[in-house]
């Protein structure tokens, strides 16, 4: 994992240097922005670099669409044989080169990313003073020093919720925004395709809808406050994403069945 919190390191320095050398060591609101800047940046980068996966979570999610009523069939025929069912809707996913969890692949691939950011997150705390401890994944104790002090309206970047004061303030709206546009940007790709006629292809689509919305309400009160700024910034952009790729890729025709 330290080649991953190198990597995020890199490119979150690598932003914040770009903006402070265009904007002057930019501060104003209580806020460090070139700080700032260099996380939603990072963002930005990541989310660009995901695109391509995206598109075929896209795909995807239009070849089920298109085998609902393949999938209705399916359970017709084996009502009360879950067996056979599970069996012949494997070979109808391998048939059509069709995953039911493509729509987890863009998330599982930030998964390590999201994890590496909050652990660089959590290590810039102004009270470490070891020098080789500020110094890890390339990090000068300079940048050490002025990442760790650095504030959102207010609220060290590095803090928690359970810090209170401004941090609560910053740190509830961002969580709130966190959820909301998490919930959003599921519910326009559900309505998009439909609920699924397939229990296991509708049972991802509650996690999506509900569970993970519900899990960033609950670890949204532990992560650090640059870590909410991350993940609030790429939902936003996810949910633009979501939009245009809804006018770009407009739902499939469904197959027609045998019986149809």
């Amino acid at each position: 994992m330290s080649v991953i919190y190198s990597m995020i390191s890199a490119v979150l320095l690598f932003w914040h240097s770009t903006w402070d050398a265009l904007l002057g060591d930019p501060h104003g609101l209580s806020t460090d922005w070139a700080w700032v800047l260099g996380i939603v940046f990072l963002v930005l980068t990541v989310r660009v670099a995901l695109f391509p996966l995206f598109l075929r979570q896209v795909r995807s999610q239009q070849a089920l669409q298109r085998l609902q009523p393949r999938f209705r069939e399916l359970q017709a025929k084996h009502k009360g044989d879950p067996q056979s069912l599970q069996r012949e809707l494997t070979e109808l996913y391998q048939r059509e080169k069709v995953s039911p969890f493509g729509a987890f692949l863009p998330m599982l691939i930030q998964i390590p990313i999201f994890i590496g950011l909050l652990h660089v997150l959590r290590h810039l705390n102004p009270a470490i003073e070891d020098v080789a401890t500020r110094t890890l994944y390339g990090w000068s104790e300079t940048q050490f020093l002025d990442a760790s002090g650095a504030h959102l309206f207010g609220a060290p970047i590095a803090s928690t919720f359970q810090s209170g004061g401004a941090v609560q303030i910053v740190a509830g709206v961002l969580i709130l925004l966190m959820v909301t546009t998490t919930f959003l940007t599921s519910r326009m790709s559900i309505l998009k395709t439909g609920w699924s006629e397939n229990p296991q292809q509708r049972t991802v689509q509650r996690v999506m809808l509900y569970g993970i919305p519900l899990s960033l309400l609950v670890s949204g009160l532990i992560f650090p406050v640059g870590v909410i700024l991350y993940w609030t910034t790429q939902n936003l952009f996810a949910l633009g994403q979501q939009i245009w790729l809804n006018r770009r890729y407009p739902a499939a025709a469904a197959v027609v069945t045998t019986a149809g």
